[in-house]
């Protein structure tokens, strides 16, 4: 299991990146809760980092900023200063709060392409809509511990360890990630490129 020291800093990293981006475009926190579909008070208390956002809404923020999760996240890495080495304990962790989903940003922040390492729990289940994915050249999904469920649309893949999935990036259709186990994690890693 991966350690979650880091997790509370990059939540103020968070809070920071997507108030300057919200900010950057003009918008009032009303402007996102419209464009995002996600209440004022939530995005209020995600900017004072009051609440840790999950997955699903930050796929939702991001995609009504028209940028990637991913994007989203990098750039509240990068706030934390420029790195060519991404020493292990240094690696930035975020938890969805809600299914416990944790993500290790392994590459240093800006790298090109970006590698995510995600522990997903047993039975956890995370959909991101296709607008996260917009502004992505590529994605690559390489199972390292566990099995993955992939859906894409109406497809679904499983992916043992050592498999990889490329993603098809030209339709814009959500995509879910599930572990079909109910009692072993799932340990994947995520190459991201970004347009």
């Amino acid at each position: 299991m991966m350690d979650d020291h880091a997790t509370a800093p990059l939540d103020l990293l968070i809070a920071r990146r997507l108030r300057r981006e919200r900010e950057a475009r003009g918008w009032s926190i009303a402007d996102l809760a419209a464009a995002s579909g996600v209440s004022r008070a939530m995005i209020s208390k995600i900017e004072r980092a009051e609440a840790s956002p999950t997955a699903a809404l930050l796929g939702r923020l991001s995609g009504a900023l028209r940028m990637t999760i991913s994007t989203l996240l990098a750039r509240a890495e990068a706030d934390a200063g420029p790195q060519r080495i991404a020493r292990t304990a240094d690696q930035a962790l975020w938890t969805d709060p809600a299914t416990g989903y944790l993500r290790r940003a392994v590459s240093p922040p800006g790298a090109e392409p970006e590698l995510v390492e995600v522990e997903l729990p047993p039975g956890a289940r995370v959909a991101y809509p296709g607008t996260s994915f917009a502004f992505l050249r590529g994605q690559v999904v390489r199972v390292l511990a566990g099995r993955l469920a992939v859906e894409e649309g109406t497809e679904e893949a499983l992916l043992e360890p050592g498999d990889c999935l490329a993603f098809d990036l030209e339709a814009p259709k959500g995509h879910a990630f599930r572990n079909p186990s109910a009692d072993e994690p799932c340990r994947y890693l995520v190459a991201l490129s970004r347009r």
